[in-house]
């Protein structure tokens, strides 16, 4: 017996915009950043042309698709979390997900590069000056030495497995707390 889906038009639309970001976080973390875009409609349950009337790049999805990791940055911050609380998190999803250095690396020409890192800048200044005002980061610390700290970190999420990356994350971060 076949099943047929019925084709719910723009009523759907939102739900497959979701359905598409879900399913390209997945891909791209299990197939790396030139996985095709048809496995992910495909994931998603929709068809091509529906992902790309959502989307009209690669770059477009994938920064779409890692922009809750923003967004669960921007989580700490609202809650008063400190840098170190943000960088601890940083370090958890770069190991989960190191595709997302590949992404930013093979996008670099790409305007949501830029969005997502003004974005995480922001993030970023955010904690520092509130850091700064509480004593709990030093006064000479930069959002620039943080990004080179997450690049750093970056690094270490490139190294190996996944558990040996887990272990060299870990160990990045630990180092950098000896001066947090």
């Amino acid at each position: 017996m076949s099943t047929t889906r019925s084709n719910r038009g723009p009523a759907a639309a939102a739900e497959n915009r979701a359905a598409l970001i879900r399913a390209a976080a997945e891909v791209f973390s299990e197939q790396g950043v030139d996985a095709p875009l048809s496995a992910i409609a495909k994931r998603a349950g929709v068809g091509q042309a529906s992902l790309y009337r959502h989307f009209r790049s690669r770059g477009e999805l994938a920064f779409a698709a890692f922009e809750s990791n923003l967004d669960d940055l921007q989580e700490i911050v609202d809650r008063g979390g400190s840098l170190s609380d943000v960088l601890t998190v940083v370090a958890e999803q770069l190991a989960e997900i190191s595709v997302l250095i590949d992404l930013a690396a093979s996008l670099v020409d790409d305007p949501h590069l830029a969005a997502f890192e003004g974005r995480m800048r922001g993030i970023l200044d955010a904690v520092i000056d509130e850091g700064r005002a509480s004593g709990t980061v030093p006064a000479d610390y930069t959002t620039g030495d943080i990004i080179l700290s997450i690049g750093m970190l970056s690094a270490a999420a490139r190294a190996g497995g996944r558990d040996h990356r887990r272990a060299a994350i870990a160990r990045a971060l630990e180092l950098l707390r000896i001066r947090l």
